[in-house]
């Protein structure tokens, strides 16, 4: 007996992927391997995103709007294809072999761009842009495209497969995975953000120097190659839940039947069922009904949550944007708007250990349920009060921001560029006007005749058709000389950075290299346009026939965060060019040390919503659905996003703040039919639920055979 009870467990430890010895402080071995793949993958996936805008705008050279299209359609389908690698592996492959077959799409994906970015593949001109740009296109949505199918066919897989390695009884150690796994995803996010810019800044090329998007693109490569390496490694140690069939197509049909059978004995000579779905019993057993039915109580808790997505990833939108209103200087740092991001990782990193060490327990010491429901409750609150904080960061902000004109206004900023004393007249009042003026504003139909003179001569009238809801710029020079420019900055430069133009005073064109960016040909007596820097002291050289090269070049003050300057050269004694420099915006002066407290509310709320989701979601999943209900999750970040959309497009505030506080109140409202629905719902477990189905099932089994296991009653033990 001996000898048998150990081939048994001999055998359900080879069959399950367990043995006494693949423990680690009461985990799982396996489930070290598939954290250490999970780091590296998103390290891999961020990495790459980090750069990629900038990848389409200065090497491919999109502009920003197709740029920002081909971005958004590639995130949107990273989070679509998770269905498709959760039916491959529920239905098809199982959760080992597509987890290893798509990383090996994945990994091909991320070779596939970083071959797309190498300057040198193809001609290029003389300033290293490359000449065949339709081949970088083809190798770069080609290597996109294998990128999204890999990481979204991966994505319900490696957190269900790791939920699989657990036994009945490890339900903490599980709980407690999930959070670490979660972990794992934000410290590889927070390393590869940080790490792939520098990444990207470094120079490289044979036939020119220009940024190193093959060595960015290829060190995610690389960690994507690693993390494969990695999980196979494990594969030994893994308990390897085996597919039950094309079980999508199952589920489709049974709820179909279920509908139509209802539908068809909808008269009262029929009674009722307890169930909708019971309604298939006709046709389907009652296993596969029982699991959908816990699939879709799952599901049906799902509708409320893409409004929680829908606020947690304006991060990298409105708040980055509401960032580069702000001014960065943060002590000895100057931090970027969209660095701002980082600390959400920052936090996460820290707020998981924290929760899961010393709140949970503490809550638990009190006497409190906290349920999973509950918790996701909690973090849809907490995210709705990051908004309510960044709207009140907002009204601060909105106290510090020029005025720019609105649809029926018109803005406007005399110059004298000349030499002379100037007088300028609104219809009759006189003002004196020097360089530092400030824009007026003027409704536009009620626009006064603009005149003006020079030492006293006779008054010039100025006639142009000004355009409404823009800030226009009037140079002055001579009797009777002007030019009307209309500027092309009516808001506060994006991404904290700073916009410059130069008037040109010369009688010919000049050229001017401010920080590597040219200004060609700026003609006589006119302003450039506004060309876009980050902050600190920038070098400028003016170039012109009349300039010689012993003139010294000149310097940028130091340009803070969000300001605009207008920079008028004019010729000095010697011939050598000087500045003038005038503030069109001024620069930030709201610190964005104020949305820290945003980012802490919406991560603690992130953290006890998302992380307690993919738990909740797994706990509650039959064992032929894990990866399903995972998609089915990761679906709701979609909608959400798509909620952004609808909801900023059909608004159209005019203050950032009350859009702020729609979503705070929406997210609110959603909270509260969340909280109801949660306490309605009943926590199931799904193993024991499909153990007596199994114990049933043996038994019919035994009566159909006429066999019946003898008992200590039963007359023929007795003899």
């Amino acid at each position: 007996m001996t000898a048998q009870r150990d081939r048994v467990q001999t055998w359900y430890s080879q069959d399950h992927g367990l043995s006494g010895s693949r423990g680690c402080f009461g985990y799982p071995l396996s489930i070290f391997f598939i954290i250490i793949n999970e780091f590296c993958e998103r390290f891999s996936y961020y990495g790459m995103k980090a750069i990629l805008i900038l990848y389409f705008t200065r090497f491919i050279g999109w502009d920003n709007n197709l740029s920002t299209v081909i971005y958004h359609t590639f995130v949107a389908l990273c989070y679509l294809t998770p269905i498709l690698g959760a039916l491959i592996a529920d239905s098809w492959l199982g959760k080992f072999k597509t987890i290893v077959s798509l990383s090996i799409v994945y990994t091909i994906g991320q070779a596939v761009i970083s071959v797309s970015s190498i300057n040198d593949l193809t001609d290029h001109d003389h300033n290293g842009t490359p000449n065949n740009i339709p081949v970088h296109v083809v190798l770069a949505m080609i290597g996109l495209v294998l990128i999204a199918l890999g990481t979204g066919g991966i994505k319900p897989c490696v957190s269900a497969f790791g939920g699989d390695q657990f036994e009945e009884g490890q339900e903490k150690q599980r709980n407690r995975f999930f959070s670490i796994f979660y972990l794992a995803i934000n410290a590889g996010s927070l390393l590869s953000t940080i790490i792939t810019p520098i990444l990207r800044v470094q120079e490289c090329g044979i036939h020119s120097k220009q940024a190193c998007y093959p060595l960015a693109f290829g060190v995610p490569a690389a960690l994507m190659a690693f993390s494969l390496i990695v999980f196979i490694i494990g594969s030994s140690l893994y308990k390897k839940v085996q597919p039950q069939g094309n079980i999508m197509a199952k589920v489709v049909k049974c709820i179909g039947f279920a509908i139509k059978n209802r539908f068809r004995h909808r008269s009262k000579a029929f009674p009722k069922r307890e169930h909708w779905l019971d309604w298939a019993k006709e046709k389907y057993d009652e296993r596969l009904i029982s699991q959908i039915k816990m699939v879709t109580k799952v599901m049906f808790l799902y509708i409320p949550l893409p409004m929680f997505w829908a606020l947690f990833d304006q991060q990298g939108s409105r708040w980055t944007l509401q960032a580069s209103t702000m001014s960065g200087k943060i002590g000895v740092l100057e931090i970027q708007p969209d660095q701002m991001q980082t600390v959400n990782a920052i936090l996460i990193v820290i707020m998981v250990p924290v929760f899961d060490a010393v709140l949970y327990p503490l809550i638990a010491k009190c006497g409190f349920n906290f349920s999973s429901l509950k918790k996701m409750t909690v973090g849809m609150f907490l995210a709705s009060m990051a908004f309510v904080v960044a709207a009140i960061v907002q009204v601060e902000i909105d106290k510090t921001l020029p005025h720019f004109p609105n649809g029926n206004e018109i803005q406007l900023k005399v110059l004298n560029i000349g030499n002379n004393n100037m007088t300028v007249s609104f219809s009759g009042t006189p003002e004196i006007f020097t360089p530092s003026n400030e824009f007026k504003t003027f409704e536009a139909d009620k626009l006064p005749n603009i005149t003006f003179s020079l030492n006293g001569l006779q008054n010039s009238s100025v006639n142009y058709a000004f355009k409404t809801g823009h800030r226009h710029t009037l140079l002055i020079w001579g009797p009777g000389q002007y030019r009307v420019v209309k500027d092309g900055l009516n808001k506060k430069p994006e991404k904290g950075e700073n916009g410059i133009r130069f008037v040109n005073t010369f009688n010919q064109n000049i050229s001017i290299e401010m920080a590597g960016k040219v200004y060609e040909n700026v003609t006589s007596y006119n302003a450039s346009e506004y060309q876009f820097f980050p902050s600190g002291v920038k070098s400028i050289n003016v170039t012109s026939a009349e300039i010689t090269s012993t003139c010294a070049n000149l310097e940028s003050s130091k340009l803070e965060f969000g300001g605009a300057y207008t920079y008028i050269i004019t010729k000095k004694s010697d011939g050598c060019p000087e500045k003038t420099e005038l503030l069109d915006i001024p620069s930030n002066t709201v610190n964005m040390a104020l949305q820290i407290p945003q980012y802490f509310l919406l991560t603690c709320g992130e953290v006890v919503f998302s992380v307690t989701g993919l738990e909740f979601s797994y706990s509650q999943a039959p064992s032929n659905m894990k990866s399903v209900l995972q998609a089915g999750w990761l679906l709701t970040v979609a909608v959400g996003n798509i909620i952004v959309l609808i909801v900023a497009g059909a608004g159209q505030f005019s203050e950032q703040w009350a859009e702020y506080i729609l979503f705070a109140a929406l997210l609110l409202v959603v909270c509260i039919i969340f909280a109801i629905m949660a306490k309605f719902y009943t926590y199931i477990n799904p193993a024991e639920i499909e153990a007596q189905f199994d114990e049933d099932e043996k038994n019919k089994k035994l009566e159909k055979n006429n066999f019946y296991p003898m008992t200590e009653t039963d007359p023929q033990t007795k003899m």
